[in-house]
């Protein structure tokens, strides 16, 4: 079987991934503005390395024909990474977690046509732009710099998280490309309007609305 076999048939288990509540979503809000307050804008060069990958792969599968084996999940969480090129040649990534880290590139990311799942929480992101990923089902890019949602048009994607940010208008949200999106969490962003989002298959929009003379 092939890996184009084995994402199509794919569906995500919720008991996979973490399901954070409100209680620690706040918690880890604070530690996120802590850190934002401690810290300086600028960070000494802290590539992703191969002694890290060695630590956060995980979860061998089978590849292509099924006669070959790769790790498909990685997790490099709080490591004070600012550089992620080495993921370019991990193309059979499907899981990948970098949060917590001073990361303002992910385009690295766009090699790795098996993306299923992403997150990039806690970083210094000021977009969530990346090639269209067509597995890509869940992505999370909480607590970043992110001003606008630009370049997010994956077929598959079903949640998006964007909590935390500073976006103020909602663009480039292509109702013809976002087919499978049900899920956007908007809160903690400075919103001027909801104008933009017109999704067929929308059923939870998580939002704050702070000024009284918000557009709708």
């Amino acid at each position: 079987m092939s890996d184009e076999d084995d994402l199509e048939d794919f569906e995500p288990d919720q008991d996979d991934f973490e399901k954070e509540d409100d209680e620690k979503e706040t918690e880890e809000e604070e530690d996120y503005r802590k850190e934002e307050e401690e810290f300086p804008e600028e960070w000494l060069p802290n590539p992703l390395s191969e002694d890290m990958m060695k630590e956060g792969l995980s979860l061998l599968c089978k590849t292509g024909t099924g006669l070959g084996h790769a790790y498909v999940k990685l997790e490099v969480k709080e490591r004070d990474l600012t550089d992620i090129y080495l993921l370019r040649s991990y193309i059979h990534l499907r899981y990948v977690d970098v949060s917590e880290n001073h990361l303002t590139d992910l385009s690295p990311l766009n090699h790795l046509t098996h993306l299923l799942w992403l997150k990039a929480d806690g970083n210094r992101l000021r977009s969530a732009q990346l090639n269209e990923r067509p597995y890509l089902q869940t992505a999370s890019f909480a607590y970043n710099q992110i001003t606008d949602t630009e370049g997010i048009s994956h077929p598959r994607l079903g949640s998006l998280n964007l909590k935390g940010n500073s976006i103020r208008m909602l663009t480039g949200l292509d109702p013809q490309k976002l087919i499978s999106l049900h899920t956007v969490e908007l809160r903690g962003n400075q919103l001027e309007s909801t104008l933009g989002i017109n999704l067929p298959k929308l059923k939870n929009l998580y939002l704050e609305i702070k000024d009284a003379g918000l557009q709708t």
